[in-house]
Formats: C-alpha cells, sequence, structure tokens
C-alpha cells in the first residue's frame, strides 16, 4: 500500500472531531520546539493530547530566526482571537532536543549552519550544534533574551535520549525572566 493511501486508512481509523479553534486555543499548556527527526514526535515523547499544546518542529529543534517569527505570527493569532496562551495560566515554554540528531552530521558543513541560524561562519562554534546538552541550553539562554515573552511563562530545556525513550531535564523549569535575569537584561 502506498504511504499516503496507509495514513489515509489510518486516519479513518483515528478521527475524532476537534472543537472549534478558539476552543482549543484556550486549552494550550504549552509550547514545545523539537525536532523535525521522525523518531523524535514532541506529543508522543512528552504524551502530549490534542489540543494541549503547539508543537513546532524544524532541523535540530533549534531557536532560529524563523522560529522566533513564528512566535510573533502565533502571538498575533492569539490578539485576533483574543485568546493569548497562558492567559492567567502556567505556561510552559519547553525546548526538546536529543541525541543522535541528524543536524550534528552538518558540523563538517559551517557554511550551511551559518545559513540556518542567520549568523557568521565564526559563530557556529557557540550553538553547540553536536552536543544536545550543551545546545539545550544555549536555545533556552536566546529564548531568555526575547524581551517580547511573556516573563512569567515557565522555560525548561530537555534532552530526549533515542536509545532509552527517556527524557532528561538539562535547564529545570523556571520562568523566562526573574527579578536576577531581568536586571541583567537591562544592564546590558
Amino acid at each position: 500500500m502506498k504511504s499516503l493511501d496507509l495514513m489515509l486508512s489510518r486516519n479513518k481509523e483515528l478521527a475524532t472531531p476537534m472543537p472549534l479553534l478558539p476552543q482549543s486555543l484556550q486549552t494550550l499548556k504549552a509550547i514545545v520546539i523539537g525536532c523535525a527527526d521522525m523518531r523524535v514526535d514532541p506529543a508522543h515523547v512528552l504524551g502530549i493530547e490534542p489540543n494541549e499544546a503547539v508543537i513546532m518542529r524544524n532541523i535540530g529543534g533549534r531557536v532560529t530566526p524563523g522560529l522566533v517569527e513564528e512566535f510573533g505570527l502565533l502571538g498575533r493569532i492569539g490578539e485576533v482571537a483574543k485568546t493569548i496562551p497562558g492567559g492567567g495560566e502556567e505556561f510552559h515554554l519547553i525546548v526538546l532536543h536529543h541525541t543522535d540528531c541528524g543536524s550534528t552530521r552538518l558540523v563538517g558543513d559551517p557554511d550551511l549552519l551559518a545559513h540556518y541560524f542567520q549568523i557568521l561562519e565564526s559563530e557556529v562554534a557557540a550553538k553547540h550544534v553536536p552536543d544536545p546538552r550543551k545546545s539545550v541550553v544555549v536555545d533556552v539562554a536566546a529564548l531568555r533574551a526575547i524581551p517580547a515573552l511573556p516573563g512569567e511563562w515557565l522555560i525548561s530545556g530537555l534532552v530526549y535520549d533515542v536509545a532509552t525513550g527517556l527524557v532528561e531535564i538539562v535547564v529545570p523549569a523556571a520562568p523566562i525572566r526573574t527579578a536576577e535575569n531581568s536586571l541583567a537584561a537591562e544592564i546590558a
């Protein structure tokens, strides 16, 4: 059976009507940034049900200028729908990297990585592409530096081990901005 035929057949077996968009936005509790790798579906890895989180996936699950632009669009959608994620409830931003990521194979192509991150080639090493524990720390710090993200949102960094199926907390959940890091940002 062709891949599409198989997927459509599965869809018929699994089909469940979804609530209207404004209701579904009201139930959001998280945004998960994860890798496009087929082995690492954040919804599956973290047991996320429909309407519980926005899942954003790209190469390496990295924070890139394109991803930041998507945040802006999501925020605008929330404004128009009058359902801003979080809305007084705990809201969590999760960065999920994983072991054996295909992006590690691009280390020998710094020009490709520089283009992807929209940085100079000399800055690629600071992204720690070959080490998911270090790269998740870099990406959490990049998100903390975005002043438009609500400071009260929680943020954390996780690494999924493809060999064991387990998730490790690398950056524990904490508000995006605390009084301490807000002051440091003002001074800088």
